[in-house]
């Protein structure tokens, strides 16, 4: 029974909902432009979708935090990463090179990509499995 009780916990579905996006994420960059889908969608639903696994993860580790909070934070890190790509050498461009690099830091900066993020961390902040239970008075 208490099995049944943590897999219904607010840290398990945020957990779920986080390899659901990371699966989303590489099934769109993978297979997005094969099922025809317009570049837009592939190109920023898959910055939409990092930007809703960077809420998870902020998330799973800052548990008690009220939503906007995550949320705020998840924006922060994710808009530093993206600054991040301003800076180079030649150690960090060829790791950016690698599918690991480019999936986690990304290649090229864009304006664009920030609000691809935000999009991604409010979706994942309206939709947040333990959105009620945060949101109670303590």
């Amino acid at each position: 029974m208490r099995k049944i009780i943590q897999a219904r916990s607010p840290q398990f579905r945020r957990l779920a909902a986080l390899f659901l996006v990371i699966v989303l994420g590489l099934v769109l960059r993978r297979f997005g432009y094969a099922a025809d889908l317009p570049f837009i969608v592939v190109k920023y639903g898959g910055s939409a979708l990092w930007g809703a696994m960077v809420y998870l993860l902020v998330a799973l580790f800052v548990a008690r935090s009220r939503p906007a909070a995550i949320a705020v934070t998840a924006l922060f890190i994710a808009i530093s990463v993206e600054l991040f790509r301003l800076y180079h050498t030649p150690w960090l461009d060829a790791f950016r090179l690698t599918t690991a690099g480019a999936l986690l830091l990304g290649r090229v900066y864009s304006l664009w990509n920030m609000l691809a993020y935000a999009i991604g961390i409010a979706a994942a902040c309206a939709f947040d499995p333990a959105r009620r239970t945060a949101l109670r008075p303590r």
